[in-house]
């Protein structure tokens, strides 16, 4: 008979390698699972082990059984997982192809125009695709919910943005000879903008953290 360490350890053991596949840090599992990733380190580290409700939940995020989860050896990674870690990767290179378009046409357009007026102010065809950059990337991290990488390419998109409109004002005060010294203000509208964003990353957290511990309690008082 196998005593309760060994037990703990053999869980332990499971539960790390089916989080590892899954391409989790603890961190990063506790926030899905509602749980501190001290308690998920305790679980590696065989000072305990999940309740059962806990590990179902487990065992249907990592899209194996129950068995898998406390048997004496880790079954292969299944297939959908390692179907997720390609998904991802083909992701990370649509996103890069389409950046490098961006900076394909931004580069041709920077030729032309120096070819018709090498004294103009060409170098903002490179500001903009800054700018198209950042759009494409919210558009992207928006469809596959990439949150983080989503809030940095907003965060972009604005003070981008603000750039654009201050250096394109600045080349046509130059030109037409007017004083440009104000400009600079156009910046302080970055400042509200950002903190906008941060209020509203912060709060939709907050709601959807509400949301799933609803949920789950709901769903555990109808198992009992």
């Amino acid at each position: 008979m196998e005593n309760t360490r060994e037990i703990n350890e053999k869980i332990a053991k499971n539960l790390t390698y089916y989080r590892k596949n899954a391409g989790l840090t603890q961190a990063e599992l506790a926030e899905k699972i509602n749980y501190s990733d001290k308690s998920v380190s305790k679980w590696e580290s065989a000072g305990g082990v999940p309740d059962i409700y806990i590990l179902l939940e487990l065992a249907k995020l990592y899209g194996v059984t129950l068995n898998d989860l406390v048997g004496d050896e880790p079954t292969p990674m299944p297939q959908s997982t390692r179907e997720k870690k390609k998904r991802t990767g083909s992701r990370l290179l649509i996103m890069l192809l389409s950046s490098g378009i961006v900076w394909l046409a931004a580069t041709c357009i920077f030729v032309l125009a120096q070819l018709v007026n090498p004294s103009g102010a060409n170098w903002l065809a490179f500001l903009y695709a800054v700018l198209a950059n950042a759009i494409v990337m919210i558009v992207y991290t928006g469809i596959w919910k990439y949150r983080l990488l989503n809030f940095f390419s907003v965060s972009a998109l604005v003070w981008v943005a603000i750039t654009c409109v201050y250096c394109t004002m600045r080349e046509l005060a130059i030109f037409f000879g007017f004083a440009y010294d104000a400009l600079w203000c156009l910046f302080l509208i970055g400042i509200p903008l950002q903190v906008l964003e941060i209020f509203w990353v912060f709060f939709r957290s907050v709601f959807k953290k509400n949301g799933e511990k609803k949920r789950k309690k709901t769903e555990t008082v109808e198992k009992v």
